[in-house]
């Protein structure tokens, strides 16, 4: 089966349109949200910001690796069961230092088998980049 990248689009402009090369799906979950699943197609995270948030087009990890890397998250800073970990939470908003954030970066190596090149640790701030990395360098070591 051939792999399948997960692409969604949020923006405050209705006039915003896309010419895909390869094949798309897509889904409207709100009026400002559409998400695509370009098939046959291999590209690294795509961010898009003009003006702040009025347009940001990301390809978000899975689903799974996201859990996995909340789960990692809230047990290297010893976070309430309670308190919401999501892909959008900033490490900094969650109390995290730059030494957690190394800590959380060895503990994703470890969890992934995979090694994460400083520069590239530098850039995670929030726990969906560091699921969009992850898939970045499995799907590498995978090929």
């Amino acid at each position: 089966m051939a792999p399948t990248a997960a692409a969604s689009l949020s923006t405050v402009s209705p006039s915003l349109s896309l010419n895909p090369t390869r094949a798309v799906t897509c889904r409207i979950s709100s009026p400002n949200t559409v998400s695509l699943s370009v098939t046959r197609c291999s590209f690294p995270s795509l961010r898009l910001r003009r003006g702040g948030p009025a347009y940001r087009v990301s390809c978000a990890a899975k689903s799974e690796t996201v859990d996995r890397v909340c789960e990692i998250v809230r047990k290297q800073l010893a976070i309430a069961e309670g308190t919401p970990v999501t892909g959008e939470s900033k490490f900094s908003a969650l109390g995290a230092d730059s030494l957690d954030t190394v800590e959380i970066v060895m503990g994703l190596e470890e969890e992934f088998e995979i090694s994460v090149e400083e520069e590239s640790a530098q850039s995670i701030t929030t726990v969906q980049d560091a699921a969009d990395l992850i898939e970045e360098l499995v799907n590498k070591k995978n090929a």
